[in-house]
This record gives structure tokens, sequence and C-alpha cells, in this order.
């Protein structure tokens, strides 16, 4: 277990940045009483930590700024962290630990679906709070579920729409790359929908998944070559997740995939990944999200300096699950500010309908569905690992949890 450390000089200069940003603090903290404790539910080892230790970072750097302010509810913040080692039996194990043990408050964590629907019924049984900060395949909606990535109308639905169009290259063929589990199939399904709506034949879509940590991709990236040299625009839309992105990539470079003959999304690719990533064979390919660190405005600078402050380390990046990480801790304060309690069920009340100036440059809000309205943007990968911004929506776009392109998702509710 670990908890944040007395006032000290990085402190103070969170504590700056927390004043700035608005994070709340009822009354100063007089030391009495429990330490408000938050969970932090991410894969330090195993397939996953590539992508998930950053998010636990992030979470400690809210806390340690929440507390340089005085706490919440004039009572300190302390982080309880576990690592269920990208084993999905294991969250389950570690979300009991951190309800039933630990008496969490609220826990922010999972990145895989798989991890989710691993704990959801233990968040339920037990009416634990979680915050989900990644994109998923949507088809869900729980009461004890904040989802503060993106569904399949805010991330795959409009990234493949600009393949197809002209900016996108006009992409007639597509090849769906994923990993083998619930996120990566779900969403592809949705996709064939779709792609079937705009006239886009099965024939025309490739669709092949691999393991986690699936490492020889040599044989894929021949196949997808093929596939593209029968006479159509192809792309390669990615759902591959955690380290055997690594090896995908790499092999995209070795076998010369360029982005002007076959451009390559990802959903689950970010500053994080490419950071230890030769990206200069990989420049034009993309990656959508509803975040990027290179995005311009006051929101963005302030939430990097907030990081860097924290991190100390020059070549640690920002990305779009911190982000939304972030986005779920602030919002949760604002609610457990409103509701003088943290308490769930009063917590769930005041969580709807609360809005923030998020990093991404756009005012996010919680919807009644447990789902934010969020921004598109799609970027592509510069020689230095960051993304310039190629496309991006006007409007905060509201989440869609029941795709229309799930047949039985017809009578649903959406938004």
């Amino acid at each position: 277990m670990l908890s944040t450390t007395s006032l000290t000089r990085r402190g103070a200069l969170l504590a700056g940045f927390g004043a700035a940003l608005g994070l709340p603090a009822i009354r100063p903290a007089s030391g009495q009483g429990a330490p408000i404790k938050v969970g932090v539910l991410h894969s330090l080892s195993g397939t996953m930590a590539i992508s998930e230790t950053a998010l636990r970072d992030t979470v400690l750097m809210m806390v340690e700024c929440i507390n340089g302010r005085g706490g919440l509810l004039g009572r300190r913040v302390e982080a309880v962290v576990v690592d269920p080692a990208s084993n999905w039996p294991l969250f389950a194990e570690k979300a009991r630990e951190l309800l039933q043990v630990h008496k969490v408050d609220a826990t922010f964590g999972c990145w895989t679906s798989v991890s989710r629907k691993s704990v959801l019924p233990v968040f339920e049984e037990l009416n634990g709070m979680l915050f989900y900060p990644v994109q998923y395949e949507g088809e869900e909606e729980s009461k004890n579920i904040f989802y503060t990535g993106a569904a399949p109308n805010q991330q795959a639905i409009p990234a493949v729409e600009y393949l197809m169009s002209g900016d996108g290259g006009e992409a007639k063929r597509i090849a769906l790359l994923g990993t083998d589990y619930v996120y990566p199939r779900t969403t592809n399904r949705i996709l064939r929908g779709f792609l079937n709506s705009k006239g886009i034949a099965n024939a025309d879509i490739m669709e092949e998944y691999t393991p986690f940590g699936h490492s020889d991709w040599q044989g894929i990236v021949a196949r997808v070559k093929r596939f593209a040299g029968e006479g159509k625009k192809t792309a390669i839309v990615s759902t591959i997740n955690g380290d055997a992105n690594v090896p995908f990539y790499r092999e995209l470079g070795n076998q010369g995939i360029k982005a002007e003959d076959i451009p390559c999304v990802a959903f689950s690719v970010g500053e994080e990944e490419l950071a230890g990533i030769d990206t200069r064979p990989l420049v034009g390919h993309l990656a959508a999200w509803n975040y990027f660190m290179s995005i311009p405005g006051a929101p963005n600078a302030e939430f990097k300096a907030l990081w860097q402050a924290y991190i100390k380390n020059p070549k640690r990046v920002t990305n779009d699950p911190m982000e939304a990480t972030y986005t779920g801790f602030r919002m949760w304060t604002q609610a457990v500010a409103k509701a003088g309690t943290t308490a769930v069920d009063a917590v769930r009340s005041a969580m709807i309908g609360q809005k923030l100036m998020a990093p991404c440059g756009f005012e996010e809000e919680m919807l009644r569905n447990h789902h934010l309205s969020k921004p598109v943007f799609i970027g592509e990968i510069q020689a230095d690992g960051q993304f310039n911004i190629v496309w991006k929506t006007p409007n905060a776009v509201p989440a869609e949890n029941w795709s229309p392109f799930i047949p039985e998702n017809a009578n649903r509710r959406r938004g």
C-alpha cells in the first residue's frame, strides 16, 4: 500500500497547480478522521505494464496534488496500489481486496475490457465505484462504473470514416488486426456492420487476431501486403493492445509499409507506447484518440506542467488514457465536494452533469449513461514520437455506448 508524503517542495508546487486547476478543498485538512482511500487497479507487470504503469503514476500525481491543497473534505487522500499483473482473474481478486480489505472510496483502474468485465460483478456486488479510463467497445452500462474513455462512436467509427474519405486516402479495403479478446472482436463487429452499411463487402474486409504479447508479425504483415495488392486502396485498423505493438510496428517498418501506401490507424497506441519504438519508419501512420500531448492551449499546458512537476523525467510523455484518468479524478473530487461525502450512492448522483474543461481543450460532461462527451482527434505519427493532428471534430461528441451497428441494440437507448 502506498500513501502520499507530507507537503514537500514538490507538493507545494503541485498544490499551486491544483489551485490553478480548481481542485476542491472544502476546508483545511485537520489531520483528524480516517483518510479517504482511492484504489489503483492497474497492471504494473506483464504484457499490459507498458501501457498501465503511467496510469498508476497519474493517480498518484493527483493524490499528491490534492493533498498539497489540504486534502478533500478536510481529510487526506491515500492511494492503495495493487498489481493485478495482466492476469484477468487476478483483477477480480484485487478489486475485492481493495473494496473489502482496504475499504477504498473509489477505484481508478483497468485497461483491457477483459479486465473490466472481470471486476464489474465485484463492484456491483459490493457497491464500489470504478473509473475506467480507456477507449472500449461499448455494449455496457453499469451504475458502478464511470467510463471516461471513448465509446466506439467517439473513436473507431470516426477513424474509419476518415480512412474512407479523400483526406484519409479513400480506402476501399480494410484489414482489421486485433488482440484476441472482447474489445477488438466487438469493436470489429461494429466496424464490419458500419463498413457494410457504406457498401464495403465482406470480401474487402480482412480480420485477424493474435494473443496478448504476440511477437511474430512477419506472416500477418505479409498477408496484409498481399491483400492490399489486389487492386483496391487498403488501410489497416489496429486494435492490438499492450507490448505486442512494439514488434508489430517494427515489422511494418521492416516490410516497408508506408503510410502513403497502406495507412494504419491505431486505437490503443499513443505517446507512451511509441516511446519505446523507432518511429522514423512509421511517420504518417495514424492514431485516433480524444487527446494528444501535442494539443495546444492552456488546459493542456497546465496538465503537462503538472505531470512534469510530479514525474521529474522530461522523457515521460502524457497520453489519452492519462488524460481520461486525470479527468475522472477531477470530476470525482468535484462530485465528492458537491455531495459532502464519499458515500458511493451520493457521489454517483453528484457525478451526473459534472463538467470540466479538459486538457483536450474541450469542455467534457458526464452523461446519464455514465460516459463522457468527448472530442475526437486523428493524429499522424511524427519522427519524435508525437502526433500531428490532421482531423478533429468541431465539438465534443456525446457517447453512444450501445452501437446501432449491433442488430440486437435496435431498441436500446443511446447517448
